[in-house]
């Protein structure tokens, strides 16, 4: 009787077992999921951002060159066409932000440094443990009973 009983038990464990791995990586799942989802939000973001931010820009870059190129005519004078240089490389780099490969080949640099050059990732200290998190957690809350009193 008793064997049929622990028999029956470690069978229901074992279920309980696969249910709780089942249900622990749906959670990781929909983690990764909404992190992800997070993550491209904040491209899109990004991109619009620059797509704006390219709208003003470009704006201001026509006046400008206007302007000067009219002023360098009026006074004869060439070197006011001079700021024209710098923010003509403003305007490329802010027009490939926006609407050029500059993400792709950023992402691409990205993979090359967290392939070959890993090192450079490290953090000081190196990666927070949970007792790194719970001493420093203590050290506050220590520090905020201190203080209240």
């Amino acid at each position: 009787m008793g064997f049929l009983l622990s028999k029956s038990m470690d069978a229901n464990f074992k279920k309980q077992q696969e249910f709780m791995l089942h249900t622990s990586r749906l959670q990781m799942e929909r983690q990764l999921l909404m992190q992800n989802q997070m993550r491209e939000r904040q491209m899109a973001m990004q991109v619009a951002w620059s797509r704006e931010f390219l709208k003003y820009f470009g704006s201001f870059y026509a006046v400008t060159t206007v302007g000067l190129t009219l002023g360098a005519l009026k006074r004869r004078n060439p070197s006011l066409l001079a700021p024209i240089i710098p923010l003509s490389f403003i305007l490329a780099f802010q027009v490939d932000s926006a609407y050029g490969t500059l993400i792709h080949r950023m992402r691409g640099e990205a993979e090359s440094v967290m392939t070959s050059e890993h090192d450079r990732l490290d953090l000081p200290h190196g990666t927070p443990t949970f007792e790194s998190i719970e001493k420093a957690r203590r050290a506050r809350s220590s520090l905020a009973s201190f203080l209240e009193n």
